[in-house]
């Protein structure tokens, strides 16, 4: 894993988060982005060589929705940048890790994702993350 990519961070209200965060960075938001198949509004802010990235759920039916109704507001995962996605998932798997999903999917910021259960790392969601080109 090359660095941390971003720290994903589940919000209620998307506008408001945003006002804050940019008051907190000092810098403003300089990507929103829907992901239609999640159900889930983003938007990105730099912080250094990592980014932070707001999680609004866009339905009841989000995952994002269910994780503030079960835990609050807060920190939703940690995203580390992979050169080659498949490998790395492998690579997890065969170390006993278990993901949730079999093969990478599209996600925000035009990456492929795959996350590792958060039993498998002491409670914290786990996102990999690979850029690729449009």
């Amino acid at each position: 894993m090359n660095k941390i990519e971003h720290i994903g961070i589940a919000v209620s209200n998307l506008e408001e988060a945003i006002k804050t965060w940019e008051t907190l960075l000092s810098t403003p938001c300089y990507k929103k982005e829907t992901v239609a198949s999640e159900k889930v509004d983003t938007a990105f802010f730099k912080t250094g060589e990592s980014k932070i990235e707001l999680l609004g759920a866009t339905s009841e039916e989000s995952v994002i929705h269910s994780f503030i109704e079960k835990r609050g507001q807060g920190l939703h995962h940690v995203a580390f940048e992979v050169d080659d996605i498949r490998a790395e998932m492998q690579r997890l798997r065969d170390a006993g890790f278990r993901l949730l999903q079999e093969e990478p999917k599209r996600g925000a910021d035009n990456k492929l994702v795959a996350f590792l259960h958060p039993k498998n790392s002491n409670g914290v969601l786990v996102e990999l993350c690979q850029s690729v080109s449009e």
